[in-house]
């Protein structure tokens, strides 16, 4: 019996080598389209490199001379950052700035997440309302809440009635005038600003964990804290990270605030950086300094956004 031969199947043809390996030319559709996407692109990318990228090459360059803003400048080769790194001031600013990062970031961190472990999961009549409240400071600008808060902590202001009303008369002050408890008070207004951002930010971040992770945790016998700990914490990592780098940036650009409240009073307890900054340009018209000064400010913004993104860093990204 003769067996049925199948028929045959012809290997597929290989692709054409192109010549050299190159690829293959774009459409003239395809770079069309890239083009009106350009076209998009430009006008936002115009107002950045205007508005942003300009104005810190051309801060750069006036860091490097000595000028008063009328007459000519003239060529100060690195002068401008000596004189700055020898004034004890702008150390002192520093470490005032670095002070206010544990009112303006690690505080309102702390209360943003103890108030998304009370709220996350209840659903309950207001709730948008206490939001909304929570959140209020964030859309005011500093300079009004700077001039709520030194009304309020004048020595007539609510503060020093309240502490009249339940007996503490006895501690009233005027707050921002005090010269141990100046940054402290001032540092308290940026816990009150940016602890609405954090708890909407968790928030946000807890509601797309998995339910089933804290059935799984409550089956496993672990209570309130440890599911806080271990399953809410890491569910919201990124959300603290991001937290972290913006109440960061917030307490070491707060020279609207500071200059509002107590310009740098008493005796130089709230100087920040930025504050140094307008002095030199404005006060004393040393726009080389205070040039030479932004870029050691942004030096330093740069370098602690970096150490607060390295250690908020979501290991599992």
């Amino acid at each position: 019996m003769a067996r049925e031969l199948s028929p045959a199947v012809s290997p597929p043809r290989a692709a054409p080598a192109r010549d050299g390996g190159r690829a293959a030319p774009v459409p003239a559709h395809g770079r069309r389209r890239r083009a009106r996407g350009w076209l998009y692109v430009l006008p936002a990318l115009a107002v950045y490199l205007g508005f942003a990228i300009w104005p810190a090459l051309n801060t750069l360059r006036l860091s490097f001379l000595t000028w008063d803003g009328i007459l000519p400048p003239v060529w100060a080769g690195f002068s401008n950052y000596i004189k700055i790194f020898r004034d004890s001031a702008l150390y002192e600013a520093i470490l005032h700035s670095l002070a206010l990062i544990v009112f303006f970031s690690v505080i309102p961190i702390g209360v943003g997440l103890l108030m998304t472990a009370l709220l996350m999961g209840k659903v309950r009549r207001g709730m948008t309302f206490f939001r909304i409240v929570f959140f209020l400071p964030q859309v005011l600008p500093l300079v009004a809440v700077g001039i709520t808060w030194r009304w309020l902590y004048g020595e007539s202001g609510v503060v020093n009635q309240f502490l009249e009303l339940v007996g503490l008369g006895s501690i009233t002050r005027a707050w921002l005038g005090d010269y141990g408890l100046a940054l402290i008070a001032l540092g308290l207004i940026g816990t009150w600003v940016m602890s609405g951002l954090c708890m909407m930010l968790f928030l946000a971040g807890a509601q797309k964990i998995d339910p089933s992770l804290y059935e799984a945790a409550r089956l496993d016998g672990a209570g309130a804290l440890r599911q806080f700990r271990h399953v809410t914490v890491p569910g919201v990592r990124r959300e603290i990270t991001v937290a972290g780098v913006i109440t960061t940036i917030a307490a070491l650009a707060s020279f609207d605030l500071v200059f509002v409240t107590t310009n740098g009073g008493p005796a130089g307890q709230t100087n920040v950086p930025g504050l140094l900054v307008y002095r030199l340009a404005f006060n004393e018209g040393d726009i080389g300094g205070a040039s030479a000064l932004a870029v050691v400010l942004t030096v330093i913004v740069v370098a602690v956004v970096s150490a607060v993104r390295y250690f908020t860093r979501d290991d599992q990204s």
